[in-house]
């Protein structure tokens, strides 16, 4: 729990009473103020609650122990993620405190992969709504849907989802309500962000999903998406009544398709706090790994080669990311930096010629046709050979896409190849790890975006992004560089330092700064057998510091709206955890 300090008088300061007005079952529902069987006796005195739970009063640390048994007897890892939900539902303190202590392990269960199945069985899983359904055919009821929430607090935090690009299972319709609630619960994990202070929203325009469109317990609006101008009204709607209702919530874009996502981004980054973490929070924390790993293999950013095998959303937006850190750090153009990059799709490598097949995030990377050797194929392995990468990333959804044959291509000319087959869930990732590493000789530095098993490399056993092996493991595992490149260790604090200082809007600049902040945290800049970006289970405290970079980016560009941010370094970090919100119980007052 975070300690006293100066700062415990500040609104979102989470410690002290907590006001009530709940009583009996009723306060039994409220998973915001329900502790089951660790409300002490003056607490079930005061809110009516003798006879209505068992006599003998358990800790926190004993309900948790009892729900990791609950936890452990499911029988897969969707069992295990609709428990977690159940629980959610009921006890919020004990959700998170569980998921804290068991961090490593159940991650993955309530995100990636598996909140990707449980979203592909939405309806038939269903059991009780989370957040607010908004739907396309009743515009006109948008302000009454988003003040029907009954968290009584103000919204600092929005992530809304049309559904059309999940975790790349593509569209899934009203599912995609599961995706902003998870999305919110790594936020509160991972940086504090107040639980009650947060909203999911879908935003339902339909589904071109045939297998929803046929399944009679679909519980969306069942017919094909609408586009256009009813949409871009629908989704501006949605912005206007969400800044109307509350006026100093971010909002947190997710799994837009790319067209879409960009269009979208482009319309209000300029007017609001808003952020689109397939674009941004990918590129950001790519950007992060690459940093590190180009520091490690001594290649400047300046001379750095990279291609992008998948030109969606997620790697268009690592492309803009690149393109902005090679303009800053090595004093170039905008068009100089973009060629820098080769991105790959559908088509092959993108060309001019390919005209109007291509999109309008795509066009600033398009090769001049007359640049490429007529005699190869823009393919993978061509475009590998003839460019000769320092980085390969993968976003392109397409399993074992990184064969032998192009990675040990690629191997035959840079010292250190940097490989990262990002792409979500993990059995569509562009190749496993261990093949990686094998196929380079162990000279692969390598970020993925899921979690995967334990990898056997020079006869030692270790976790893809453990930053903590033991000196005798790290010497076995000699340039071997690996990280789980997930958006969780970047996009919870650029919301939270955005949130704090109330900023106007979210900055390139701002971007940047959380960027900066978490390479610093990269251990493998301290020792080069380690992982390339921090542990999930030290995020708390990357939060903070990417917060902290954020804020203090907010206030020199004069975005920054709150008053009184400390700026002295240490105490800006004493201000941020002060306004953290942590799984513990406190005393309940009555109101």
């Amino acid at each position: 729990m975070s300690q006293p300090s100066q700062f415990s008088h500040l609104p979102r300061a989470a410690s002290g009473p907590l006001p009530c007005s709940a009583t009996g079952p009723r306060l039994l529902s409220l998973a915001r103020y329900n502790k089951g069987s660790a409300f002490p006796d003056n607490e079930r005195a005061a809110f009516g609650l003798r006879g209505l739970l068992p006599p003998q009063v358990q800790t926190l640390r004993d309900q948790v122990e009892r729900a990791y048994q609950q936890y452990a007897s499911c029988g897969d890892d969707l069992a295990k993620n609709t428990f977690m939900a159940s629980m959610k539902a009921q006890n919020e303190v004990l959700y998170y405190k569980l998921l804290e202590t068991h961090l490593k392990e159940m991650f993955s269960v309530i995100y990636t992969p598996t909140e990707g199945d449980a979203i592909q069985n939405y309806s038939r899983l269903f059991r009780k709504p989370e957040g607010c359904f908004l739907n396309i055919r009743e515009q006109d009821s948008i302000e009454e849907c988003l003040a029907a929430n009954e968290n009584t607090d103000d919204i600092d935090y929005i992530v809304v989802s049309d559904g059309e690009e999940i975790l790349g299972i593509g569209d899934q319709g009203v599912g995609a309500i599961l995706i902003s609630a998870a999305k919110l619960a790594i936020a509160t994990l991972c940086a504090g962000i107040h639980p009650s202070r947060q909203l999911p929203v879908v935003l339902d325009c339909g589904t071109n999903n045939d297998d929803l469109l046929k399944n009679k317990l679909y519980l969306g609006l069942q017919e094909r998406r609408v586009r256009g101008k009813e949409y871009d009204d629908f989704v501006d709607k949605f912005v206007q009544a969400a800044r109307k209702q509350y006026p100093n919530a971010y909002i947190h874009f997710e799994d837009f398709g790319l067209p879409n996502a960009r269009r979208i981004l482009d319309r209000y980054q300029s007017q609001i706090p808003c952020f689109n973490d397939d674009i941004q929070g990918t590129g950001c924390v790519t950007l992060a790994a690459m940093l590190a790993a180009l520091e490690i293999s001594n290649v400047s950013i300046k001379d750095v080669r990279v291609v992008i095998f998948g030109s969606g959303t997620a790697g268009m937006g690592i492309a803009d990311q690149l393109a902005d850190a090679i303009v800053t750090q090595a004093d170039k153009s905008k068009e100089d930096a973009r060629k820098q990059i080769w991105c790959i799709d559908k088509p092959g490598l993108l060309l001019k010629s390919h005209g109007d097949k291509l999109n309008p995030a795509q066009v600033p990377y398009a090769k001049d046709t007359s640049e490429w050797p007529a005699d190869r194929q823009p393919d993978l392995f061509s475009v590998v050979s003839h460019v000769r990468p320092h980085v390969l990333i993968g976003t392109s959804t397409k399993p074992k896409a990184f064969d032998e044959k192009t990675i040990r291509e690629m191997a035959k000319h840079v010292q250190r190849p940097i490989v990262f087959p990002l792409s979500n869930p993990t059995r569509l990732h562009e190749a496993q790890p261990e093949d990686l590493i094998r196929w380079t000789d162990g000279k692969a530095l390598v970020a993925t975006g899921s979690p995967f098993p334990p990898v056997e490399y020079g006869g030692k056993t270790f976790e893809i992004g453990k930053s903590f092996l033991k000196k005798a493991e790290r010497r076995k595992l000699i340039q071997v560089g690996l990280a789980e490149c997930n958006n969780s260790t970047c996009f919870p604090g650029i919301g939270l330092g955005a949130i704090l200082s109330r900023s106007r809007l979210v900055s390139n600049k701002m971007l940047v700064a959380a960027v900066e902040a978490l390479k610093a945290k990269s251990p493998a800049l301290k020792d080069a057998t380690c992982a390339l970006l921090p542990d999930v289970e030290d995020v708390r405290e990357v939060s903070v510091e990417i917060a902290a970079r954020v804020i203090q980016c907010a206030v020199e560009e004069g975005l920054a709206q709150e008053k009184g941010i400390p700026d002295d370094e240490e105490q800006l970090r004493e201000w941020i955890r002060a306004q953290m919100w942590d799984a513990v119980y406190r005393p309940l007052s009555k109101q």
